[in-house]
């Protein structure tokens, strides 16, 4: 989607997609040789350069990472981030398995690793899960996660699980067994903090869009019915955000080291903490989409762990909503590298199979800003959240389906 051209949605378009429009082919090019030089050419695929988006991931206690890095003889650790994976679709494990085997790994001898950073929705089974997680250690030195939504759907599991906390102790009992970090931990200079999150519709606190019939959460929204949840959480109020909120208290001792002895801190998680990282309603296909997107009780989280760092050595990377972003609010960095559905990507104006995952940290943040089609929109152009009237695109869509 683009917020100067109308896209033409196919008939397989869903609610909840974003269709950014495709680069020219010199621009294209421009952008791929961007891309090689921000990290020094990234994890080769197949012989063709590429880059990855990084998240950290964490322990229960912090932990110092070193590692030779089998690039060569430079100590360099570098930190790639990706979120949303979605490896039910074939193309999208497919993706996964043609990243290079045994790259940054290392012994004790404290020189560089190689991490990724997977900010949610792995796979909506277990199964998928564990062989996802597993393919990417065989290809890492570490891989940090958090848990995103669809990893807790429980529609595939047939009956495997009482409900979806149930499940989630399952996938953090598979993370420990493939040694994938869901706590803090210190790797180099940098310190990784993931933050389990989820949404409540009290995040949404712009105007509505309310020119065309919008389908309802629970129409639109498939939590709703692929998640179950014990009778006193509901994603009806904030009950399930505090809760997923509350979990990271366990780490706070380790938070508290990490903040201590890091000289940049990366954390992470799947939902959005902030509504201004996301499209104004009437650029969306699903203009209730802010409402299942974010938390404030996030935002405030990762603020008070960020609340003694330096500038330029602050970041937050997220997933969920499948737009690029790359943007500095208030001192702070956020990001996200989606691979997100084939689809989708086709749609993309740089794909993902070429770009992701995305390398965010190389020895220290990498400063570019990386062009990013919404957040560079709003890089330039002020929001509007009382502007209701409907982007063209998304008025053809509503006309066409509605």
């Amino acid at each position: 989607m683009t917020p100067h051209l109308p896209v033409s949605p196919s008939s397989s378009h869903h609610l909840l997609d974003a269709a950014p429009t495709p680069a020219s082919p010199a621009h294209a090019q421009h952008r791929r040789r961007r891309r090689r030089r921000m990290c020094g050419g990234g994890r080769g695929r197949g012989g063709g350069a590429h880059q990855v988006r990084c998240c950290a991931a964490a322990a229960p206690q912090p932990r110092v990472a070193t590692g030779a890095g089998l690039r060569g003889a430079a100590a360099t650790t570098r930190v790639f981030v990706v979120s949303d994976l979605h490896t039910d679709y074939r193309e999208n494990m497919d993706w996964v398995l043609r990243l290079p085997v045994g790259g940054g790994g290392g012994g004790g001898d404290g020189v560089g690793i190689d991490a990724l950073v997977v900010a949610g929705d792995v796979a909506e089974t277990r199964d998928n899960f564990a062989r996802t997680m597993a393919a990417l250690r065989e290809r890492f030195g570490a891989v940090f996660y958090v848990p995103g939504n669809h990893d807790l759907w429980l529609r595939r599991e047939n009956g495997r699980y009482m409900d979806s906390l149930e499940k989630l102790t399952a996938l953090l009992d598979a993370c420990s067994e493939l040694g994938v970090d869901t706590g803090p931990r210190i790797i180099g200079d940098l310190g990784i903090i993931p933050l389990f999150s989820w949404y409540h519709k009290s995040f949404d606190k712009e105007k509505d869009v309310n020119s065309v019939r919008v389908p309802s959460l629970e129409m639109a929204c498939k939590d709703f019915h692929a998640c179950q949840w014990p009778p006193d959480l509901a994603n009806e109020d904030e009950a399930l955000a505090l809760y997923f909120d509350k979990l990271n208290d366990r780490n706070q001792d380790a938070i508290e080291e990490v903040k201590k002895s890091s000289k940049q801190i990366l954390t992470f998680s799947h939902f959005v903490p902030r509504q201004e990282l996301c499209p104004e309603k009437r650029m969306l296909y699903y203009p209730n989409l802010p409402k299942v997107i974010g938390s404030d009780f996030l935002e405030r989280r990762l603020r008070t762990i960020h609340d003694n760092t330096k500038h330029g050595a602050a970041c937050h990377v997220f997933g969920h909503t499948h737009f690029c972003w790359d943007s500095v609010v208030d001192e702070i960095r956020y990001v996200q590298a989606p691979l997100a559905y084939p689809r989708e990507r086709k749609r993309r104006m740089n794909g993902g199979d070429g770009w992701l995952p995305f390398c965010i940290y190389r020895d220290g943040f990498n400063p570019e800003i990386y062009p990013a089609l919404w957040s560079d929109y709003y890089n330039k152009n002020r929001r509007e959240p009382e502007n209701t009237q409907l982007a063209p695109w998304v008025a053809k869509y509503f006309s066409k389906y509605y």
